[in-house]
């Protein structure tokens, strides 16, 4: 891809070049007038259109004898054939050659694939190489990727807007309906209101009647009573005067208490302060006292130490005894048994004090052993 082209390539390649670049100029200075002055290009978009425009009328045609029938199925066929009828149309105009945007967009292509020859031209002329095409490539790529992006967003949005669309019909036909349904309401309710009305009128006889009758029944019942909250509101004054006398006892009786009450807390103050201070004097005696058994457990706690250190080396010093005892028991047994064994050996090997005396032999018995030797 990074290759450097030379020689007979090179020029070849920028011979190619410079013919599409020459050939790009001119196609930008003939191709609008050019175009559009061409009556058949005229012509095939004039009848395109008429061709859609007369399925549009059809399609419309039908939508109106399927709402004089009012069948469903028809109905929703006839919108569906105008919907496709008007797409085609919208198609129809937008792929026209002679239209604004047709050309502007091929002017742009053309405009942008000259200058992209020419930068690779002066690019192979220069350096021998060709990076400015594959650069230019991969920017048109991302350029592409991102126009499709945006493309596919706006047919999400377009669809996500007709389905908005189909919602706001369904919720204005149920609100539709809904308001019919309340206008029967209204309507009923009204009938039951002028029946209510009626009711009401009889009633408010029949209420004005009772309220006479409760009026006069209610004033007998409240003059009765009244007598007897009268008789009531007499037993309760003689109860509050015999609670006021009862009331005035009893703060004598408790002053009373309180003066015979004053005096044992001050004998029980006095016999307070003096338990205090005899118990305090117990306390410090005892202080005294625990200072005195706490200096004598000191000594006793020295004393013990003392001792039980003697203990303790006086134990060590007999448990050494006792194993300088087992270890002279032992040397003494391993010393006794290496001299019996030493006198075993003197004795059976004759050696030393157990020595055994040899005797001469005879010439006979040596000739003898000097034969067998021989032999």
């Amino acid at each position: 891809m990074s290759a450097q082209l030379t020689g007979a390539d090179l020029l070849r390649v920028s011979t190619v070049l410079q013919a599409c670049a020459d050939q790009l100029a001119v196609l930008g200075h003939i191709m609008p007038d050019t175009y559009r002055s061409r009556p058949e290009a005229e012509m095939r978009v004039e009848v395109d259109i008429g061709v859609v425009m007369e399925q549009q009328k059809a399609a419309e045609h039908h939508l109106k004898a399927a709402r004089g029938q009012a069948e469903t199925a028809d109905l929703s066929e006839a919108v569906q054939e105008l919907h496709r009828s008007q797409r085609e149309l919208n198609r129809t105009l937008e792929e026209s050659p002679l239209s604004q945007d047709n050309l502007a967009k091929l002017q742009r292509d053309r405009q942008f694939v000259a200058q992209v020859i020419m930068d690779v031209l002066a690019e192979l002329q220069e350096k021998g190489t060709f990076h400015s095409l594959l650069q230019a490539a991969e920017e048109e790529k991302k350029r592409k990727a991102r126009l499709q992006d945006i493309i596919i967003r706006e047919e999400e949005g377009r669809l996500r807007t007709k389905a908005l669309q189909r919602q706001l019909v369904d919720i204005q036909k149920e609100k539709t309906q809904e308001l019919q349904r309340r206008e029967e309401w209204t309507a009923h309710l009204k009938d039951q209101l002028q029946e209510l009305k009626e009711r009401t009128s009889l009633k408010k006889k029949y209420v004005k009647s009772s309220a006479e009758l409760l009026v006069y029944e209610g004033q007998k019942l409240y003059t009765q009573k009244e007598n007897e909250m009268e008789d009531e509101i007499r037993l309760l004054k003689e109860k509050l005067d015999e609670e006021t006398r009862v009331h005035m006892e009893m703060v004598s009786f408790l002053k009373d208490n309180q003066t015979s009450l004053g005096e044992k807390l001050e004998y029980w103050m006095e016999r307070y302060e003096k338990d205090t201070e005899d118990k305090q004097q117990e306390l410090n005696t005892l202080k005294i006292n625990k200072t005195n058994n706490l200096a004598q457990l000191q000594d006793l706690a020295k004393k013990y130490r003392e001792r039980e250190q003697v203990i303790i080396e006086d134990r060590l010093e007999k448990e050494n005894l006792r194993k300088q005892l087992e270890k002279d028991l032992l040397e003494r047994d391993a010393a006794t048994k290496i001299q019996s064994w030493w006198r075993g050996s003197l004795v059976r090997k004759g050696l030393g004090a157990y020595k055994k005396s040899k005797k001469p032999k005879t010439k006979e018995g040596k000739k003898g052993k000097a034969k067998g030797k021989k032999k």
